[in-house]
């Protein structure tokens, strides 16, 4: 028969691989932005930066973003021990002009969402400033969080009214062009699909365990009592839970000591 000390090395081993696999998976999609901001900097600086980039320049993105969306192999810089599974998380991906970047378009985004039914659809809102219905992205964490310096931002859980009216979450990174912040490469991913890749080693740990944003929100459990969308308000002093930041991401796995009430 195992011995307490035992089950709680089991716990903290269990945890550990479950941190682990959180990171992967976002990693996953980190390592697909990487690429799309690569592409997007070669696109912005047409004919080695000699003109201004129009919207024209930014089709050249096109092919990879479909590939992203249908689930295409990642370059051979991705780690190999990650799942392979993890580029068809994503449902809609995509590079963001900063405002004034295009000389035809002061406002663009070249956003393309998966479609069950057949290719990739791209995504089309109104861009006039002076319209009712202009869509300031700018405005939005994912946006908000590169301009203002984060290398990775990740946002939500929060229902996706734009897109797909899906529980979802953001993950962006900054794109820099000759030193200059060019915009933001973005992927969205549904909230059930992330929770889908995590949830065999959150199912691992002995007892109620949950990840949540840097805000407690929960995006993935092990339990009923913490569901998706809910708010966690402890912290790393909570005596009821441990909670284990998640490499350098914005996230935490949060589980429940032995005294706590899950």
């Amino acid at each position: 028969m195992s011995t307490p000390a035992s089950l709680v090395q089991a716990g903290h081993d269990h945890a550990a691989a479950a941190t682990a696999r959180v990171r992967e998976t976002a990693e996953g999609v980190f390592e697909a932005l990487r690429e799309v901001r690569d592409a997007a900097v070669a696109c912005v600086l047409p004919a080695g930066g000699t003109r201004h980039p129009v919207v024209a320049d930014l089709a050249a993105l096109r092919p990879l973003l479909w590939a992203r969306l249908r689930g295409g192999a990642l370059s051979a810089r991705l780690p190999a021990h990650l799942p392979a599974h993890l580029p068809a998380l994503i449902a809609g991906i995509g590079f963001i002009a900063a405002p004034g970047l295009l000389a035809d378009a002061p406002w663009y985004l070249e956003w393309w969402q998966e479609n069950p039914s057949g290719d990739p659809v791209q995504l089309l809102r109104d861009m006039d400033p002076a319209s009712s219905a202009f869509y300031d992205y700018t405005h939005w964490d994912w946006y908000a969080g590169p301009f203002s310096g984060a290398e990775r931002t990740i946002c939500g859980p929060y229902v996706d009214y734009l897109c797909t009216d899906e529980y979802s979450l953001t993950l962006s990174v900054p794109v820099l062009a000759g030193g200059s912040f060019a915009g933001v490469a973005a992927a969205d991913v549904f909230v059930r699909r992330f929770e889908a890749a995590v949830l065999p080693a959150l199912r691992e740990i002995p007892g109620p365990a949950f990840l949540v944003n840097a805000e407690g929100r929960v995006i993935a459990s092990n339990t009923a009592s913490w569901v998706a969308g809910s708010v966690y308000r402890g912290g790393p002093r909570d005596g009821d839970h441990a909670v284990r930041r998640v490499g350098d991401l914005p996230l935490s796995l949060v589980t429940t000591t032995a005294g706590g009430a899950g």
